[in-house]
């Protein structure tokens, strides 16, 4: 099968049978452009979402598979997403679903904790932060139990909110208290030992850190890896000195600017949960709906 996430920046391709991972895909889409002042998804951005499809269907074989799609913040918040989706399933072929907010916490999290027994790193207790383009997901695993939050923070729409430095630190500072009330409200005896992240931004950093370009990036080796929290202010420094194309190099076009606020919302969260270092994970929600799918169809078996 081939599943398929559609975020709010980025969408993500990915062939597996069940026992391998297949053929991936990817690419820098923006579909939340413009819509915290719109609330809409603009043409500009549908158009580069179908480019996208039809760049994926050069490279894997949709022919072979079923496909499996779904869709997340930016489609939950637009005004226009039925007719956003019913315009890409008619040029592409693709449907979209759109899922909520615990359901992509709850995908992200099975693959986060598939990869991590993979790695042979136990997964009964650790707290797992996912921050995508329109929302940020946070998940407390403890006592094999599972708690999970969707809260309305992405990099892409408050890059657009945030005009001034001051209107930032102001959104920052309201999350922050959000999360923090969270995270009390839960009454855990403790705070479980380790942090783990997935998305963009920390793989991006983790890359970053070894060297990578946005076009050499290798997801076996960012996996099982660590982001320290003084990380964050040294990539956003080196990051902030560099020119548009050498950003774009490492962290891909149409993300020159919106790292740098996603790196201000990983400080942030390793601040609220009062971590200072996170185990990073490439894995994600397209591989959630990959997994999701092969359990299903056993159950149905």
């Amino acid at each position: 099968m081939i599943a398929i996430d559609l975020g709010s920046n980025t969408i993500r391709f990915i062939e597996y049978d069940g026992m391998q991972w297949g053929k991936s895909f990817e690419k820098i889409v923006r579909t939340a452009e413009g819509l915290d002042h719109s609330g809409q998804i603009g043409k500009a951005a549908v158009e580069r979402i179908i480019h996208a499809i039809e760049e994926a269907k050069a490279v894997l074989d949709f022919h072979s598979h079923e496909v499996v799609a779904i869709t997340t913040a930016a489609m939950r918040m637009a005004h226009n997403s039925k007719m956003i989706r019913q315009t890409i399933e008619e040029q592409t072929g693709i449907l979209f679903h759109v899922i909520d907010g615990e359901k992509e916490a709850l995908l992200t999290l099975k693959a986060v904790s598939n990869r991590l027994y993979h790695l042979n790193i136990p997964s009964d207790d650790f707290i797992l932060v996912d921050v995508g383009g329109g929302s940020t997901e946070v998940t407390v695993v403890s006592e094999s139990n599972s708690y999970t939050k969707s809260f309305p923070l992405g990099i892409v729409t408050l890059s657009e909110k945030s005009h001034t430095n001051d209107i930032l630190e102001r959104e920052l500072t309201f999350y922050h208290t959000m999360i923090a009330t969270y995270i009390k409200d839960l009454a855990l005896v403790s705070l479980p030992k380790t942090l783990v992240m997935t998305a963009g931004t920390p793989t991006t950093m983790v890359a970053y850190k070894m060297g990578m370009s946005y076009t050499s990036y290798n997801a076996n080796k960012i996996n099982g890896s660590f982001l320290m929290r003084e990380d964050c202010s040294e990539i956003l420094n080196a990051l902030i000195e560099m020119d548009t194309s050498m950003r774009a190099y490492y962290v891909g076009v149409g993300r020159e600017e919106l790292i740098m606020t996603g790196i201000r919302i990983l400080e942030m969260l390793f601040d609220t949960l009062q971590y200072e270092h996170a185990l990073v994970i490439d894995d994600g929600l397209r591989e959630g709906v990959a997994l999701n799918y092969y359990s299903e169809a056993t159950l149905n078996t």
